[in-house]
């Protein structure tokens, strides 16, 4: 008889408070409002709705792709160059998301360089990059669609990029607009910028979220209930930026708090997660096609071991938004 108040009590519970599915996900970057979406899902508890517990698994120095393709993530954020480069080379990996309706890059360059007024001026200037093949299809692509040559001399700098183009060390580099965009008008650095779509690069998507085919053939219903919260997730947070932010801030540990806030004004100004009546979340197949082309025919992409590839034809399979469905 003693056991009966407590089966009642078990019986009143939600099912998310009786059984809590353990999921991981890794990151591609240090936690940023990239990510808001899954820090506000498990904030507020949509994860937990859904029955799931989610792990945020921070980045290291492994490629969130690289994690999820060996099995030690059940998903993860990852560039949409990290994706395709990763699924080109044989990575049996799903997109299932992409969070940047548009395309949040740009290259900067200050605004007191009077030899600078066009793409083409870049021509025999000095790059401060990140070390990957993307940067330079992607750069001169942009000189030559402006007249010029694409000869400029790279120096691989990393994070340090940013402080080397304030100090006037380098002429130009790339940024985040809606993160190292905003920290330079927050430190009050005035700087110019080209956006890579209005000099023949291809507009595309970022911030994808995928899993592996495994995953998606053996558990479709655990794949439609994390998506599904996520996108709740970044649902919220692109009607309650502000909310979002302060969420975000305190569940990692920020040095500027004011670049949290300021880049999540910036994503939701710019209608960057929620664009007009677009699903949140939603891949466009004819831009995600677009970009794997110009990756491919740039020579970007590699297969297995670095090898040279041909053009499939079709990429449609690369990403799987059944999830979606009602």
């Amino acid at each position: 008889m003693k056991l009966l108040p407590i089966l009642a009590t078990c019986l009143a519970l939600p099912a998310a408070a009786q059984a809590q599915e353990s999921v991981t996900i890794a990151l591609d970057w240090t936690l940023n409002t990239n990510h808001i979406g899954l820090v506000v899902a498990r904030e507020k508890g949509f994860y937990a709705d859904a029955g799931l517990e989610v792990e945020l698994l921070p980045y290291s120095d492994s490629a969130s792709t690289a994690v999820l393709a060996a099995g030690a993530a059940d998903y993860a954020y990852m560039t949409s160059l990290g994706f395709m480069s990763a699924k080109a080379a044989g990575a049996d990996i799903v997109a299932l998301w992409a969070t940047m309706q548009r395309e949040n890059g740009r290259l900067v360059f200050n605004a007191s360089n009077e030899a600078i007024s066009r793409p083409a001026d870049l021509e025999g200037k000095i790059y401060a990059g990140f070390g990957s093949a993307w940067e330079d299809a992607l750069i001169s692509t942009m000189i030559e669609a402006d007249g010029g040559t694409a000869e400029y001399d790279t120096v691989t700098m990393g994070t340090g990029a940013y402080e080397a183009l304030a100090s006037g060390a380098v002429d130009f580099t790339l940024e985040v607009a809606t993160w190292e965009g905003v920290n330079g008008e927050l430190l009050g650095r005035e700087q110019k910028h080209f956006t890579y779509a209005d000099y023949g690069v291809p507009d595309q998507q970022n911030g994808y979220i995928g899993t592996t085919s495994a995953t998606l053939t053996q558990d479709p219903q655990q794949v439609k209930a994390f998506m599904a919260a996520t996108q709740q997730g970044y649902q919220w947070a692109a009607e309650n930026p502000s909310e979002a932010a302060e969420l975000l801030i305190g569940a990692g540990e920020f040095q500027n708090p004011e670049l949290v806030r300021g880049s999540m004004a910036a994503l939701s100004e710019g209608d960057y997660i929620k664009a007009g009546s677009t699903p949140v979340g939603t891949i466009d197949k004819e831009r995600f096609a677009t970009m794997a082309r110009f990756l491919f025919d740039s020579g970007v992409l590699k297969g297995p071991g670095g090898a040279a590839l041909d053009w499939p034809g079709d990429v449609s399979g690369w990403f799987d938004q059944g999830w979606m469905a009602e």
